[in-house]
């Protein structure tokens, strides 16, 4: 299934790239240039939501909370879009932004977890 690109986002995308929190910036230096195997994106927009990091291979998202993700409306903002990418048959990872920057090693296992999992669930990828 092909996604949604929305391109009213891609400027904000970009913006949110150039001003990474510092988890972000953190996990980013261990996904990026496929450290775990596979290409992720940052800040990538699907249908109307951007998501933290994503792999189109293994449909594969990983978003981090941090300060605001507390409060009752962004949780809910959360819930939609997990479900929205759900039905896309994207699988979600959420960490905290705590997480990534007290137990990044702790982090990276999981998502290697999850990669396995769904590698093997996915037919090869050409990237």
């Amino acid at each position: 299934m092909k996604l949604y690109y929305n391109k009213n986002l891609k400027e904000l995308a970009r913006q949110l790239r150039k001003r990474g929190t510092n988890s972000e910036v953190q996990l980013w230096k261990c996904l990026r240039k496929k450290q775990l195997g596979y290409d992720f994106h940052r800040q990538k927009p699907i249908g109307n939501y951007i998501v933290d990091f994503y792999c189109p291979c293994l449909k594969l998202a990983i978003e981090l909370d941090g300060y605001s993700h507390q409060f009752d409306k962004t949780r809910k903002k959360d819930k939609d879009k997990e479900e929205y990418l759900t039905k896309l048959g994207i699988k979600v990872l959420r960490f905290t932004d705590e997480q990534v920057l007290n137990n990044t090693d702790g982090v990276l296992k999981e998502i290697a977890k999850a990669i396995r999992t769904e590698d093997e669930h996915t037919s090869p990828c050409f990237a």
